[in-house]
């Protein structure tokens, strides 16, 4: 039987799942000083509700969002704020945190215990998914209450959860789908009930067998053809999600647009349980699980780690990094960003640590060939763009001239960066343009 992929382009880089894949999911000690980031989302960052000196508690809101496209923070300890400032996150931008110095009293908000959670109206839901700041934690980090809240003229027919987990390295979702299936497939049904459609799918990567049997099991009590799981091909990257529209309904989101053109609101496994444990228990998004993994590290490890953690003290858990480690990424190889600091928190978005060594990690650096024009970066493209064109004109400066090539539909998957045999960095360059003009 051939598995579901999308057609065009992508490639297969090693997986690497076995550092951490076989890891069970662990609790990570609380900080003893958490940095509670007051953007942790795609949107208008919060504005501080405490100052110094304040004591909060485990689960009260400190972060107040400006704007629609927002979400608010909680803290995730309790304890004295120390202040705020500012630190540096894993893509180099400064954004203000909140310094928490925990009292270890675990003095919590009590939340709402709500067994009939699902006989609430999808507004009375969604408001609830809201509340706690639930983003997408696959790593976009776009606020979850916003995509469920389509206009009008936008009806959505399907939800599609994305277990693909695609990127190398990263097992996080995958041990969530093992451990927490039916608090997965109750945030589905969450979902479905909020946007009021009939049809849901949970698209997962043919090399997690275990967890298609695992959701399969949840899905069970669920009604004849409501829920769908899909087995895909091992492809990256699968889990995108114009990929992956593409791949389980065939459809195509055009040129700017986005997934509910098309009627389909896809959002990440994790999400889904996050939703689960907001609309049934009432808890706020302060924690959420993370693959340390890599060659670098002593012990590898899938951690379920307090949002506002140092890096470092990850890192101390798996057993410190080996004298042979380079780089250490926030994320995955493909798309995330290399940290300079073990300082940096884990944000709602902080999907994977990798500590990679010597030879995994080179780039070449500074250093980089001519374009050839092979094509390889064409072929590799599962948005059938011209990357080598991009990559020129960015380097020339050229900035709006990348337009005429498409420049906004890059979602930046690192695919041609990949393959290029002149190690060009052609993402940083459509990164670049991008920052220099407007869509």
């Amino acid at each position: 039987m051939s598995l579901a992929t999308f057609k065009l382009g992508g490639i297969h880089p090693p997986e690497m799942k076995e550092f951490s894949g076989g890891s069970a999911i662990e609790s990570a000690k609380p900080p003893k000083r958490a940095f509670i980031p007051l953007s942790q989302h795609i949107g208008a960052p919060c504005k501080p509700m405490v100052e110094a000196g304040a004591h909060v508690l485990t689960g009260q809101q400190i972060g107040n969002p400006e704007g629609f496209v927002s979400a608010p923070v909680h803290s995730s300890i309790s304890g004295k704020v120390a202040g705020i400032e500012n630190l540096a996150a894993p893509n180099g931008r400064m954004i203000p945190c909140i310094v928490i110095d925990n009292d270890n009293s675990n003095g919590t908000v009590h939340p709402e215990d709500d067994s009939d959670y699902l006989q609430r109206t999808g507004d009375e839901l969604r408001q609830r998914i809201k509340t706690a700041g639930i983003v997408g934690m696959g790593g976009a980090t776009f606020p979850t209450h916003v995509k469920l809240s389509p206009p009008k003229e936008k009806p959505i027919d399907a939800v599609i959860l994305n277990g693909a987990e695609c990127e190398p390295y990263l097992t996080s979702d995958h041990r969530m789908m093992l451990e927490n299936s039916r608090g997965i497939v109750a945030g589905l049904k969450i979902l479905m009930k909020v946007l009021n459609v009939k049809k849901g799918y949970i698209g997962i990567e043919n090399n997690k067998p275990d967890a298609v049997k695992a959701i399969g099991a949840a899905v069970k009590d669920c009604p004849e053809h409501t829920i769908e799981i899909l087995t895909l091909k091992v492809k990256y990257p699968q889990g995108a999600e114009k990929m992956l529209i593409k791949t389980v309904l065939d459809r195509d989101v055009p040129a700017g647009g986005l997934p509910m053109d098309v009627g389909v609101v896809v959002q990440n496994v994790g999400t889904a349980y996050a939703i689960y444990e907001a609309c049934r228990f009432g808890r706020p998004l302060i924690e959420r699980v993370v693959s340390v993994t890599g060659a670098g590290l002593v012990k590898p490890k899938n951690l379920r780690v307090k949002i506002g953690t140092p890096v470092s003290q990850l890192i101390e858990e798996c057993g410190g990094i080996k004298d042979s480690t380079v780089k250490i990424i926030s994320g995955g190889p493909m798309m995330g960003f290399a940290i300079y600091s073990l300082a940096t928190p884990v944000t709602k978005g902080t999907s994977g640590i990798v500590a990679m060594e010597g030879a995994a990690a080179a780039s070449g650096g500074s250093k980089f060939a001519n374009c050839i024009r092979c094509g390889r970066c064409v072929d590799a493209c599962p948005m059938g763009l011209m990357p080598m064109m991009l990559s020129l004109y960015s380097q020339k400066s050229r900035f709006e001239e990348c337009k005429e090539y498409n420049l906004f539909d890059c979602f930046e998957c690192g695919s041609c960066t990949y393959v290029c045999p002149a190690k060009r960095p052609i993402v940083q360059q459509i990164r670049l343009a991008k920052s220099q003009t407007k869509p």
